[in-house]
């Protein structure tokens, strides 16, 4: 029976700092991977690129969804101030995910003796099912890689399922990403799995599908004992039942004095003798009925039990690095919130800094200030507000307050601007 599974698996990435993790693994940008020995850093060369990427994943995805951040940012334009967020915030603290990543492999020794060249054809045809079956768009493949650096070869392919979607509340039509418009639920992801069987054996490649609604990647070797422990006791239930009839028989047998012979093709026994003979027929036509049921099955999960032990390890493996991932994200969240704290000092000094250059500087360092203020709105270092505050009441209010479209009510120049939060002593130039 053949011992080779075709595999294909979908796990949604939620974020984008997860999403810059995944890409930092699938493009092997580290040095070395001590959390999964399985990979050869040595022979990464041999990767294969399906849909290469030349930039890092986050760069990649907000190239490919730069409608949809256009669209964001002039929806924030009239958002409430304690509702606006930036793009990747706003991905971030959504439920829905930034994207898919599409796993596919098989049972190692399928890719046993293949070449190079046999593995990127299998891989095309992977992606042949992105296209043909799940209904991707080759623009909303971000990158699709095979690992060649380890144990089993197998193909990443990331994806981010950007659609148009009405909104009900609006009554227009939005971008949102969403992976539900390509598998909606796991009853479609087993009928896609089916598909991606079809494609493949209809392609040439001998590979089984499986049993249909099992957990494939966490059978372990206590279940599959538990199953043919059962099998066993009901064969055992058959084999008692056939033994009890021949016993029954035997015993008549060995009572029935007359047996009458009529010619050479008849033979008269009594009724009761016959019976058992009857039964003994009965029960051993079903221990034969059920014996290769029942083989086929422990065959079956025998073959299961052999090829998901190798899987089993390397989800280990794929486990420890994954934890690996997580202390190493923690460590940079720590270091992230340290940052962020003092860049949010620095901005603020510089916001004042720049209020007091608006405030006493001459012309020439007036608009150059006014531009350096500018930019920063345009790289949205500052916001709206930011930019109110700073220039509020120096002779460069009205051009900025034009430029970032402040409401009206806010370019009423006030004389006393002492209580001002950014005025006096909050920075001291001749410091």
């Amino acid at each position: 029976m053949n011992l080779n599974y075709a595999i294909f698996r979908s796990n949604p990435i939620m974020t984008i700092p997860d999403l810059s993790q995944i890409g930092a693994h699938n493009k092997r940008e580290k040095k070395a991977y001590q959390s999964n020995k399985d990979i050869k850093i040595e022979l990464s060369h041999n990767n294969i690129e399906i849909v290469p990427l030349n930039v890092k994943y986050v760069k990649g995805f907000d190239e490919k969804t730069l409608e949809y951040k256009k669209e964001h940012d002039e929806r924030m334009k009239t958002e409430r101030t304690d509702r606006k967020k930036r793009y990747h915030e706003m991905l971030n603290s959504n439920k829905n995910c930034v994207a898919d990543e599409l796993l596919f492999t098989a049972t190692h020794t399928f890719f046993k003796d293949m070449s190079k060249e046999e593995i990127k054809k299998w891989a095309e045809t992977s992606m042949e099912f992105v296209y043909n079956d799940l209904g991707y768009k080759k623009e909303q493949v971000l990158h699709a890689t095979v690992h060649m650096d380890e144990k089993t070869p197998h193909l990443h392919c990331v994806v981010i399922p950007l659609v148009k979607k009405l909104d009900k509340r609006t009554n227009t039509e939005r971008y949102t990403i969403s992976k539900k418009q390509y598998i909606k639920d796991k009853i479609h992801l087993s009928t896609l799995q089916d598909k991606y069987h079809k494609r493949l054996t209809d392609k040439g490649y001998d590979l089984e599908r499986g049993i249909k609604g099992s957990d494939n990647k966490h059978i372990n070797i206590k279940e599959y004992k538990r199953i043919t422990k059962k099998l066993n006791q009901e064969l055992n239930v058959k084999n008692n039942s056939f033994d009890k009839a021949m016993n029954e028989f035997e015993d008549k047998m060995k009572t029935t004095k007359e047996s009458l012979f009529v010619g050479k093709d008849y033979v008269k026994v009594k009724k009761d003798t016959f019976d058992s003979m009857n039964k003994v027929i009965k029960e051993s036509k079903k221990v034969m009925e059920l014996q290769p049921k029942l083989q086929t099955i422990f065959n079956e999960v025998d073959n299961y039990a052999n090829s998901y032990k190798t899987l089993e390890k390397e989800n280990q493996k794929y486990k420890k690095e994954v934890n690996k991932l997580e202390n190493d994200n923690q460590e940079l969240e720590k270091e992230n919130r340290s940052l962020r704290y003092r860049i949010s000092y620095l901005f603020d000094v510089l916001k004042k800094f720049l209020r007091k250059l608006l405030q006493r500087g001459n012309e020439e360092t007036k608009d150059y200030t006014a531009d350096v203020v500018k930019d920063c709105y345009d790289e949205e270092e500052f916001d709206m507000e930011d930019v109110v505050k700073i220039s509020r009441g120096t002779t460069k209010q009205d051009e900025l307050f034009d430029y970032v479209e402040a409401p009206h009510y806010l370019k009423e120049r006030v004389r006393d601007y002492d209580e001002y939060e950014y005025e006096k002593d909050d920075f001291d130039m001749s410091r």
